[in-house]
């Protein structure tokens, strides 16, 4: 298939990050090295791409319709690929198992032939009428089911600059199939069942969901879903995590009325000016390297016998993604103020979502900040990120009524806004008196902020 320069390739994923990979050529698309699913080391060739005069020759030797053919075989590239749609559905579509048998090139041309027969009226393009670029695994999708280029034209893109991903065409042809048609597009749209004349690929890759789960009795309903890449680094990590550290939880409770004072005050302003909101994220991580720097073991990690005290503050911050989580880093946080903590956190987790995270973001942390409350949890005993040796969590802010001492009257019953805390460590080096200590430090620097001052 002819590729565009700087046209997505395929993805990757590493350390629970998906990222996507751009042609470095413009060219012809002559080889395919790795397929889907595999794990390479950094810098191992993956797929050849001719240019020059490789790239013009390459169309003359390939059958009538070359583009069709060799659509699926991006689809066979990635290695995160099964990250934004199950696994069914991918293989169906790529049809790797006939598109890459022995060499490659034997049953290029039936799958081809069915392609281009179920395709909608006319051949899809690769760019549309007003430019923005379908990369070959959409058009080959949309071809299958289809899809026109009309319709493709008007699905709204997630990916960059708009482009219509894998995950867009595939919720279209979804929620297409659960609409009655038109009656006068009925003819047309008669070709769009035709994938059903794929009788190898599609029962082959739905085969599995068929047959019982195991220990499952006979006639039960059950849904069998397969584990994407994200889910299975994310399984594999967490569960590394309790084996390696001698996990321990404790608690406290903050009184952070002056804190939602303060965000109150300050927050239609600060967006105003920073042009970002103000959450309270960047206040606990403050918070964390303010107690961090009083508590330097609980900014460490453990080597065999060893333990590396790090000098710098490297605040991880989990982000609940669609199907997972993801840990970027504010790099050097303890040389941040309120403004540039606000501005580093909401930058990471926006591409977090997006998926333009790099994998050095995700990597180099020494603390995390997991805030559950964030996401209506009163608290949470959350599992260390490995290599560190505690992860915070706070926990919803919820008024409650509290005894408090008045200076004038005593003890009083007053409605405060409180909020749970809780410190996950590694028991084999911080101790329960640490640890507590650890979240008294962090309690009393959110009690002790000033709602008059300025952010």
């Amino acid at each position: 298939d002819a590729v565009e320069l700087d046209e997505t390739l395929l993805e990757i994923s590493t350390d629970k990050v998906d990222s996507e990979v751009p042609s470095p050529a413009k060219g012809i698309l002559a080889e395919i090295l790795v397929p889907e699913g595999e794990t390479v080391e950094v810098g191992a060739k993956i797929a050849v791409i001719a240019t020059g005069a490789g790239a013009s020759a390459a169309p003359a030797s390939a059958p009538a319709a070359p583009k069709p053919a060799a659509a699926p075989k991006p689809e066979a590239a990635p290695a995160g690929g099964d990250g934004e749609a199950p696994s069914p559905p991918e293989k169906s579509y790529g049809m790797t198992g006939e598109a890459l048998a022995g060499d490659g090139s034997p049953l290029a041309a039936p799958a081809a032939a069915e392609v281009a027969a179920s395709g909608a009226a006319g051949p899809l393009q690769r760019r549309g009428s007003d430019g923005r670029f379908y990369s070959p695994l959409v058009r080959s999708i949309a071809g299958a089911e289809g899809v026109s280029q009309q319709e493709l034209e008007a699905l709204a893109g997630t990916g960059t600059e708009g482009r219509v991903t894998k995950k867009d065409i595939l919720g279209y042809v979804e929620q297409r199939k659960t609409q009655p048609a038109a009656p006068p597009q009925a003819p047309a749209q008669q070709p769009a069942p035709q994938p059903a004349q794929q009788p190898v690929p599609r029962p082959a890759a739905q085969q599995p969901t068929a047959q019982p789960a195991q220990g499952t009795p006979a006639g039960e309903r059950v849904e069998i879903v397969e584990m994407d890449r994200m889910r299975q680094l994310i399984s594999e990590h967490m569960r590394r995590s309790v084996d390696t550290s001698a996990h321990v939880t404790s608690f406290n409770e903050v009184d952070v009325t002056r804190l939602v004072e303060a965000r109150e005050r300050h927050k239609a302003d600060f967006q105003r000016r920073e042009g970002v909101k103000l959450t309270y994220t960047p206040f606990f991580v403050r918070a964390a390297v303010e107690a961090l720097k009083t508590h330097p073991l609980l900014n460490a990690s453990v080597e065999g016998k060893r333990v590396i005290v790090r000098k710098d503050y490297h605040i991880g911050i989990a982000v609940a993604l669609e199907k997972g989580l993801l840990v970027p880093v504010v790099r050097d946080a303890g040389q941040k103020n309120l403004s540039g903590l606000t501005h580093a956190v909401a930058d990471l987790a926006e591409r977090a979502r997006s998926k333009q995270l790099m994998p050095d973001e995700l990597q180099g942390g020494t603390f995390t900040v997991t805030n559950v409350g964030s996401l209506g949890s009163l608290m949470g005993t959350p599992i260390i990120n490995q290599p560190q040796v505690a992860i915070l969590s706070p926990g919803m802010i919820k008024k409650r009524p509290v005894v408090v001492e008045h200076p004038d009257l005593g003890d009083i019953i007053a409605i405060r806004q409180m909020m749970y805390v809780s410190l996950s460590y590694d028991h084999r080096i911080i101790d329960g008196a640490m640890g507590a200590s650890y979240l008294h430090a962090f309690k009393e620097a959110l009690e002790n902020i000033d709602p008059s001052e300025a952010i």
